[in-house]
């Protein structure tokens, strides 16, 4: 046991060793076309060559205002609670995205998708983009769409009046 507990703090300080030997002017992988919004190889030593503070290890420590998006909660909980009949996939709070797959409205026959963007933390109809998808991969009718954010839009209103009160 204490045989391979040692094998494994070896191996895991090879590793390290190996990965702190990449610094500034070294290059390792094949080059690949820096595009900034792709996190790769060339994009972490062109960092690392344009800043000599940064190490190898700034990669675990980067810090993007572009991730940090404000989501306006009542949004947030009023979309969860209207689509609440589809699946949710996905979500990500940081970015206000809420991905769902297809269900079938109460009362209803057709089956639906929805992907919700929360992009800002204002309780605005512009905040709020709800897009809707068929089974059959047909964009939904823009009037079912708007309704839909009316509902979501009506919702998030009604939840803040009763924080309101509290």
């Amino acid at each position: 046991m204490v045989q391979k507990t040692a094998f494994r703090i070896t191996a895991a300080l090879i590793i390290v060793a190996t990965i702190g030997a990449c610094g500034p002017g070294r290059t390792f992988g094949s080059p690949a076309t820096a595009r900034p919004d792709v996190y790769t190889d060339a994009n972490v030593r062109s960092n690392i060559e344009t800043n000599p503070n940064n190490t190898i290890w700034s990669i675990f420590n980067r810090r993007s205002n572009e991730t940090n998006v404000l989501v306006n909660k009542y949004l947030w909980s009023a979309s969860l609670e209207v689509l609440n009949f589809l699946p949710v996939q996905s979500v990500d709070p940081f970015t206000g995205v809420i991905v769902t797959g297809y269900g079938t409205p109460p009362g209803g026959g057709r089956s639906y998708r929805a992907t919700v963007l929360i992009d800002d933390p204002a309780l605005d109809a512009r905040s709020l983009n709800v897009a809707l998808q068929t089974r059959g991969g047909a964009a939904v009718s823009r009037a079912t769409s708007r309704a839909v954010e009316d509902a979501i839009l009506s919702r998030a209103r009604e939840l803040r009046i009763r924080d309101n009160k509290l």
